[in-house]
């Protein structure tokens, strides 16, 4: 009875096993099938699929829609969002904008030389997630997994290259760039969604809107008192009191979580102790929490 119990385990794994696509096949599928576009490029769309294909399995030389290499991976989220980019990951790495590791954001692809003879050759990528988490099709554990650069020193280690693809849409406003070296664990990977900064004292904000609502075809200064971020537009009452108060007022709209947010602006003006002077009137009469924020 033991060794029938034993034979049926050893089987029921053997079947599982054989359930999983061999990660090396002997006949690679070497010819590139191009995804079809199912998506808009925005990071709302990347995380649909990066929640989507966690799991998928990992097998040389696919391009999906359901088993991936790492490069393959890559190649067939972008693709999906009509946005083409090389099939190979060394090719993947000499495209696209180049950035910082502290200036990664999400959707942003970041490549590893792995093959310790070629300790400069790129030979695997992933695609930035945020807090150091990233999404990759992992030659280890053969499937779709997260991994993190803050945790992983072996990734970390072998960082050479970081690229960004989607489109600029969205511009930063005056705030220092987090430092590469970070020690905060998470507990899971965070999703394209963000929450807006609190202002950090005696510091400007990072703010981010369209570029096209922050051009300034005047030159009239690049710093402003924020009022503060509603859902919606802000109430009428509040803005005919700015205007009363003698102030020009500026509204920023940019989407969140499927709702609208709304940052009020007052300025601009030429210089901060200009808006330092102007933030006091504004503490006093409008709104004791303004602070300031400068557009680069």
């Amino acid at each position: 009875m033991k060794y029938f119990a034993l034979s049926l385990t050893f089987l029921a794994l053997l079947l599982l096993t054989g359930c999983k696509p061999d990660p090396h096949p002997k006949n690679p599928r070497y010819e590139i099938e191009k995804p079809k576009v199912k998506y808009a490029p925005d990071k709302k769309n990347l995380a649909k699929m990066v929640k989507q294909l966690q799991g998928s399995p990992y097998v040389w030389a696919e391009e999906g829609p359901d088993r991936f290499d790492c490069s393959g991976f890559t190649y067939y989220m972008y693709g999906s969002m009509g946005i083409e980019i090389p099939r190979v990951a060394r090719e993947q790495a000499k495209v696209g904008k180049k950035v910082s590791p502290k200036a990664l954001q999400y959707g942003d692809l970041i490549f590893f030389a792995t093959d310790r003879r070629h300790p400069r050759k790129i030979t695997h990528v992933g695609m930035y997630l945020g807090d150091g988490w990233f999404t990759h099709a992992s030659t280890v554990k053969h499937e779709v997994v997260y991994s993190n650069l803050f945790t992983s020193p072996y990734y970390k280690k072998r960082l050479r290259v970081c690229r960004r693809y989607l489109p600029e849409e969205r511009v930063r406003i005056a705030a220092a760039e987090p430092k590469w070296e970070h020690t905060k664990t998470v507990s899971a990977p965070p999703s394209a969604k963000t929450t807006a900064p609190a202002a950090p004292k005696g510091k400007a904000i990072v703010i981010q809107a369209p570029m096209k609502q922050l051009e300034q075809p005047h030159a009239e200064g690049n710093f402003y008192v924020q009022v503060g971020s509603f859902v919606g537009r802000p109430k009428a009452s509040l803005l005919y009191k700015i205007t009363r108060e003698g102030f020009r007022h500026k509204i920023i709209k940019f989407p969140r979580g499927g709702e609208t947010i709304n940052k009020l602006l007052i300025g601009p003006y030429p210089t901060r102790a200009d808006a330092l002077e102007a933030r006091k009137k504004v503490r006093a009469t409008i709104q004791k929490d303004a602070f300031i924020a400068e557009i680069r």
